[in-house]
């Protein structure tokens, strides 16, 4: 088994933290006897990588580039399927039980749709690791770990900055129906921001009404000062609105693309909540290689945090290249 300088870098330097649906921390029992390895020897694997993302988000394609580049760091077989139908989800995840993989990566964006399938997982002895959303349903589902960042924790940060800016009523564009992670952005924002935080509905689908709609919710309430996108496309998108609708409103963002990273730099986007997704993608299947050659299991019972951090204008230059390269 390989394990390079890189990969023992970002092991040792993770911070450990507890997080939940409610974004409380603090010390949790040890997760329960992981199942034993399907394979071992330490050679090869199949690894099934499936999440809530659709087909050429910007956000989601770093994270397949994340899992991509650890299979080939390992030699191992990893495949990538997204869908943001739950229902669909769920079949895809029953299809990797059944293909026999040694491993399954998933987001938990719809927690209770995706239980069963979840289960079905464990039950046959696969380890899973779960990464992005639903940190706080992944232990009680049989996963290994969970990868991602602590949604609530990420949203206070936000709304922190955004008062600081002197945003006092806040549109939260929300761009998936359902995702309890967004939910938790919102909540965190509302909770550190202490003014009004109104939210807005739209189809990341449809990114010219996403437009539309925020363009008109700038025209009819004056009011509103400031916009926080979840997503980098929706972002961009609420950007043009701004500019639409001749609107003073201070936009931020959850997430990273090339674009963002760009408008950040111009000074049309105050601050861009990084999760560093990359990680989201190589960190898993990285474990998942561990504890099928050597049994290792990572986090002790914690989430293993990717974020938050923040790129801002002073910071923007040394993001921009990397996220241009489908790394950030």
């Amino acid at each position: 088994m390989r394990r390079t300088p890189i990969v023992l870098a970002l092991l040792g330097a993770l911070t450990l933290t507890a997080c939940s649906s409610s974004g409380g921390q603090g010390a949790q029992s040890a997760p329960a006897a992981a199942p034993a390895p399907s394979g071992g020897g330490g050679s090869g694997g199949r690894f099934a990588v499936i999440t809530h993302g659709a087909a050429g988000d910007a956000f989601w394609d770093v994270v397949k580039n994340g899992a991509e580049a650890a299979g080939k760091e390992y030699g191992v077989s990893v495949t990538y399927q997204g869908d943001g139908d739950p229902a669909k989800q769920s079949q895809l995840i029953d299809q990797a039980v059944s293909a026999k993989v040694d491993g399954i990566v998933v987001s938990l964006a719809n927690p209770d749709a995706l239980k069963e399938a979840v289960g079905k997982a464990v039950a046959a002895r696969i380890p899973v690791v779960t990464i992005n959303s639903g940190a706080g349903s992944s232990k009680a589902f049989g996963a290994l770990t969970h990868v991602g960042q602590s949604e609530d924790v990420a949203g206070r940060g936000a709304g922190e900055q955004l008062k600081a800016a002197g945003v006092t009523k806040l549109l939260c564009v929300v761009h998936e129906a359902g995702n309890v992670g967004l939910d938790q952005r919102c909540k965190g924002a509302e909770q550190a921001l202490g003014g009004t935080v109104e939210r807005l509905q739209v189809d990341i689908g449809n990114l010219a009404d996403v437009t539309s709609k925020v363009t008109a919710k700038l025209q009819s309430d004056k009011q509103v000062n400031g916009v926080l996108a979840l997503n980098p496309a929706v972002a961009v998108a609420a950007r043009d609105a701004i500019k639409d609708s001749g609107a003073q409103a201070k936009l931020a963002t959850f997430d990273l693309s090339a674009d963002v990273v760009d408008a950040v730099k111009a000074g049309e986007i105050l601050f861009a909540v990084d999760q560093q997704q990359y990680l989201q993608g190589y960190l898993p299947i990285t474990f998942l290689h561990l504890y099928k050659d050597n049994l290792n299991t990572v986090g002790g019972g914690l989430p293993v945090n990717t974020g938050p951090g923040f790129v801002t204008k002073d910071n923007a230059d040394q993001v921009a290249k990397l996220a241009a390269a489908g790394t950030r």
